[in-house]
């Protein structure tokens, strides 16, 4: 199986490779650390490994990364004299990992799954344990991991029932890896359900919940004073601000086009716009301008740029890592990737800051979280874009109903907290010895 995998791999590779190396572009800054990705480390990086312990977790992207630093702080003092590397797939990971980790953890680039590249990257990091952060699974990797008696974590693990029956399907290649895991942490008993059908041991798995309902709500000082912003752009503090979070293609328009008539009933709305890849924001810019619509775009301002009240239609906010920020400004959130796309986008962090909350029918990549917001009343789903347009309605005109959806949200992710002490406990009890 091996030998088949490292000859399908490198075929795979040249055939995508156009696609991933045009998105790096878009995103930007994709020289920086370019060699790591295919194993390539600074020379140095071994001496200053040698003879230490090292803990390596991989977190994918953004998301992950926030996962990450958190588990990093509660785990360095536990570990006295181990070194900690983490690693990410995206610019924008590596981004967060500079921002929230200390100079003392190593930051890479996780390497692409080819035999070489992994081989590379496990014979100079050398890791006492390696951590991966939710279903992360790849081959190369684990074969070699595994090989070297290198004892291998998975955390938050989350097995969607698309995943479930991928894997399943490929279970003669999928189940020796989830049994290699000497702990696995589970969101939940139904991903834990699913992994003991996948292979993994039953006594390896502890289901210890979501991570991010702690790390959202352990989120740090903010970077941007949001209210400050808006008010500066000409957006008085009764405004009625929406806050479209992490859209995808199509969302934005809608959105736009619905505040627009909507408008006609408040007067004082202001929606913000934050597209989950800001390298789209050049076309959404576009698509606005072409509707009639005065936008601001936030990568545009600086500390002198103002509007005089009622001149914009919204804001377009084509920056990383604000949109926490602007949460905390909203009346009401929209959470993106849910109406013109698969698979959602986080609602812990505006539940954990008490904001009302509609999303549309695809949430799959956080049904269970989607389903407790939902029958906890702390969220309202809504199937398609007229149904989105009517709830919106109903929810600007009673703040009451919005302050009752924000304090029921609220109250589902403090009912969900704690899994960071338990995953570290978890980790504790196999790495102190």
């Amino acid at each position: 199986m091996r030998l088949l995998y490292n000859i399908l791999f490198p075929l795979f590779f040249v055939l995508s490779a156009p696609f991933y190396f045009v998105k790096m572009w878009r995103r930007g800054n994709w020289r920086h650390g370019f060699g790591q990705r295919f194993g390539f480390y600074d020379a140095n990086l071994k001496g200053q490994l040698a003879g230490a312990r090292v803990l390596w977790l991989h977190a994918v992207s953004v998301g992950e990364v926030n996962l990450c630093a958190r588990l990093l702080h509660e785990l360095a003092p536990i570990l006295p004299g181990w070194r900690f590397v983490a690693t990410t797939t995206t610019s924008t990971g590596m981004g967060e990992l500079q921002k929230k980790l200390p100079a003392e953890v190593i930051k890479l680039y996780y390497p692409m799954d080819g035999f070489l590249a992994v081989r590379r990257a496990l014979s100079t990091i050398r890791p006492a344990a390696l951590v991966l952060i939710e279903a992360e699974i790849w081959p190369n990797l684990l074969w070699h991991a595994h090989d070297l008696g290198t004892p291998l974590f998975l955390v938050n693990a989350r097995v969607s029932e698309k995943s479930f029956r991928g894997y399943r399907r490929f279970g003669f290649l999928f189940r020796q890896f989830f049994e290699a895991f000497r702990s696995i942490g589970t969101q939940n008993e139904a991903d834990a359900a699913r992994l003991r059908e996948l292979g993994a041991r039953a006594e390896a798995i502890h289901v210890t919940g979501n991570l991010k309902f702690d790390a959202a709500s352990a989120a740090g000082p903010r970077k941007l004073d949001a209210a400050a912003l808006l008010k500066q752009i000409g957006v008085e503090p009764q405004s009625l601000v929406l806050v479209a979070g992490s859209t995808h293609d199509g969302e934005e328009l809608l959105l736009a086009g619905q505040c627009q008539r909507l408008r006609t009933q408040f007067p004082n709305l202001f929606p913000v716009l934050v597209p989950r890849h800001f390298e789209r924001s050049n076309a959404v810019a576009e698509q606005l301008r072409a509707a009639g619509l005065r936008y601001a775009r936030r990568s545009a301002m600086t500390p002198e740029t103002t509007f005089a009240p009622g001149t914009l239609d919204g804001l377009l906010v084509d920056s990383t890592g604000e949109l926490g920020c602007f949460y905390e400004t909203a009346s009401l959130v929209f959470i993106g990737k849910s109406l013109t796309a698969h698979g959602g986008q986080n609602p812990i962090e505006p539940g954990a800051l008490g904001r009302a909350m509609v999303f549309g029918p695809h949430m799959e990549n956080f049904r269970a979280i989607a389903e407790d917001f939902v029958k906890s009343d702390g969220a309202i789903q809504i199937r398609n874009a007229g149904e989105l347009e009517t709830a919106l309605a109903e929810l600007l005109k009673n703040k009451t109903r919005r302050n009752e959806l924000g304090r029921r949200a609220l109250e589902v992710v403090r009912r969900n907290q704690g899994a960071s002490e338990r995953t570290v406990e978890m980790l504790r009890a196999q790495l102190v010895k």
